[in-house]
């Protein structure tokens, strides 16, 4: 078959796992934020090179059928709040206390909007809206917005039309085309309002972050005559071209790739609850999957703002490999600020002057600053006792090394922090550490968690693009129906059939070979779900008054998956060890720990800890206390046996 190439591009390393059909070839490399496009290409470079012995990027490129891609740059573009100004056009002041309704929505609607607000009057006549709203326009982008929302009018939408007519005259694109302006009904027929509205606010303040290189990203592509598009990984677990996606839809897509990959996992092994955790160079993602099934909200949130599409359950923390580590007011704070991959963390060697996790386990001596990314980049331990003595243990009062542990202990509690409300019975959760960074906290987080039951896959490094290969291209459509009879629903059923026609050709397929699955969707008058439940052409909708109803559609083109191998039990061996490495654990103390590299051990290799696992690109911390094991697949599992 074709190969496929799953790409997760996070704030500090971007990964890159290419299947064959059999096996995966997977490697890392550094994210380019001058242009990410670039990091795309040098990774799948590095891939070519593992591939074919040397770097053949037009050999991979013109033996793949597609590529998928998935990034979390709108994810930390939203923890930095780090985007355009955003204006918002409405009828209706009171729009402004229904927005900033909660203590999460008045923050996000101060950072992103502010007091960027206007409203206008639709009873006028035609001429005088006009005028007003011309000079509300002006006023919005004097004020800084470099978006512009409007949220106007009723359900139909016909009061936005109007005055998206009347923009479009008074302000010609050439004019007014560096001032983008989203129409909240044009984008979601969702009835409630301030789900609608700020679908359409966080929408337009992603878009730029994925606007900026996906489309050079095709561009490159295309010289390189790559006969199928590039494909965005969206956070409903499908896949489609750049030109049929939504920046909302990026949002925690590679979260949701990591709880595929922790899916099978789950199946793989049996596990009735597994808590992902995937520590990234900026954040860490956290999801549950539940007796195999993830945890997906038909009306999703960002940040605790409601939005009008369907998310999986993750939450974000400013939790990362190159989170900031500083000092206020006498203590130690993790985050949210990262570093990101450039300058990135001080030993990197690219300039960084702030701390970071990084660096601390660096110079505690769980990284070995020589095989850092298996060898492909050296780390500089001078620069991280500078920055951490400046940043860290002068401010504190305290030695280099006190300061390393009270930092490391501060980033044990932040990550459980992140993660704990999530266990609700500790003794039935395991929890999957992967990323960059996460096999090298897991233990001591786990613990301050109460969880004894730790995770680590072989493919750590890379999971969330390996959870990747389990999506298909797909696309889904609902719109909502005037009235509850069959005439409307049979109407709207229409409508979507030939949406989907349409996208889904653009896609490359024709409908008869999709599968479609219909549902009717029933909500209370404040959004609440009633039911879903399926819909054949000509059911009678719901006619309960104080409702409404809506049909949905999904249609999906099945890609071919991988599989894992099952957690079949196996015989104890003693692992075996590659040497050893001076590990701090204390001020005062330095361990002789043993170091085992994951590949070289057979399946049942078992040894107690404090060791050091070094797998492919990534580096886990067996703490005093903690056991593992390599499993039938490969894969780590490691034991509390002296959980506190």
């Amino acid at each position: 078959m074709d190969r496929l190439i799953n790409i997760d591009n996070g704030g500090t390393l971007t990964d890159i796992c290419v299947w064959d059909g059999q096996d995966f070839t997977y490697t890392k490399t550094l994210t380019t934020p001058f242009d990410l496009s670039q990091c795309l290409f040098d990774g799948m470079t590095k891939a070519s090179k593992e591939i074919f012995g040397a770097a053949d990027l037009e050999a991979l490129l013109h033996s793949t059928k597609h590529i998928r891609y998935s990034t979390t740059q709108g994810t930390n573009a939203l923890v930095e709040r780090k985007g355009p100004r955003i204006g918002l056009i409405t009828d209706d002041v009171a729009v402004i206390d229904e927005l900033r309704g909660t203590e999460s929505e008045a923050s996000l609607f101060d950072d992103l909007i502010g007091n960027r607000v206007t409203v206008v009057d639709l009873s006028a006549d035609e001429e005088t809206l006009a005028f007003d709203l011309v000079q509300r326009v002006n006023r919005l982008t004097t004020d800084g917005a470099a978006r512009i929302v409007v949220a106007v009018g009723g359900s139909s939408g016909s009061d936005e039309r109007r005055l998206r007519h009347i923009l479009l005259r008074r302000f010609p694109r050439h004019l007014l085309g560096s001032v983008p302006i989203l129409y909240s009904w044009e984008f979601t027929s969702d009835r409630l309002r301030p789900r609608r509205i700020w679908s359409g606010v966080l929408n337009a303040f992603l878009h730029p972050t994925m606007e900026r290189f996906l489309y050079n990203a095709e561009d490159r592509l295309r010289s390189h005559r790559v006969r199928n598009p590039l494909l965005i990984y969206r956070n409903d677990g499908a896949s489609s071209r750049v030109a049929k996606s939504v920046a909302l839809k990026t949002y925690s897509s590679g979260p949701r790739g990591g709880l595929e990959g922790t899916r099978a996992l789950a199946e793989a092994y049996g596990l009735r609850h597994v808590l992902m955790i995937d520590v990234g160079g900026t954040t860490t993602d956290v999801g549950s999957v539940r007796d195999c099934q993830i945890n997906v909200d038909r009306r999703g949130s960002i940040k605790g703002v409601p939005i009008s599409f369907a998310m999986s359950n993750v939450h974000s923390a400013g939790v990362g490999g190159s989170s900031v580590i500083t000092v206020r007011d006498g203590a130690v704070v993790v985050g949210p600020e990262s570093v990101g991959a450039a300058p990135g963390p001080a030993c990197f060697g690219f300039g960084g002057k702030s701390a970071t996790i990084t660096d601390v386990n660096l110079l505690l001596g769980v990284l070995d600053p020589d095989t850092y990314l298996d060898g492909g980049f050296s780390l500089d331990a001078q620069r991280s006792a500078a920055v951490v003595t400046e940043q860290v243990a002068g401010p504190l009062g305290v030695s280099l090394e006190e300061a390393l542990i009270r930092m490391e202990a501060a980033y044990f509690a932040a990550l459980a922090g992140a993660f704990a409300p999530a266990v609700t019975d500790p003794a039935e959760t395991t929890i999957a550490a992967f990323g960059g960074a996460g096999p090298m906290s897991a233990c001591g987080a786990a613990r301050l968690a109460g969880v004894g039951s730790v995770l680590v896959p072989k493919l750590a490094a890379v999971f969330s693009a390996f959870g990747i290969s389990f999506s298909d291209i797909g696309q889904t459509y609902e719109v909502g129906l005037p009235a509850p009879t069959r005439e409307a629903a049979s109407a709207a059923h229409d409508t979507l059939l030939d949406r989907a026609e349409r996208d889904m050709f653009q896609e490359g397929f024709e409908l008869a070979s999709c599968d479609l699955a219909w549902s009717l969707v029933i909500e209370q008058a404040d959004g609440t779900l009633v039911s879903e439940t399926p819909y054949k052409h000509g059911d009678l909708p719901d006619s309960a008054a104080g409702r409404s109803a809506s049909l949905r559609l999904v249609a999906t083109v099945t890609l071919p998956h991988a599989s894992l191998v099952d957690g079949a039990s196996i015989t104890a061996v003693p692992a075996v060890a590659t040497g050893t490495r001076r590990v701090r654990s204390a001020a005062e103390v330095v361990d002789e720990v043993p170091v085992y590299s994951l590949v070289d051990q057979v399946p049942g290799a078992t040894a107690a800890g404090p060791a050091i696992v070094e797998g492919p690109f990534f580096t886990a911390r067996v703490l005093d206390g903690w056991s593992f094991q390599v499993s039938a697949g490969g894969d780590l599992l490691l034991t509390d046996t002296h959980p506190r």
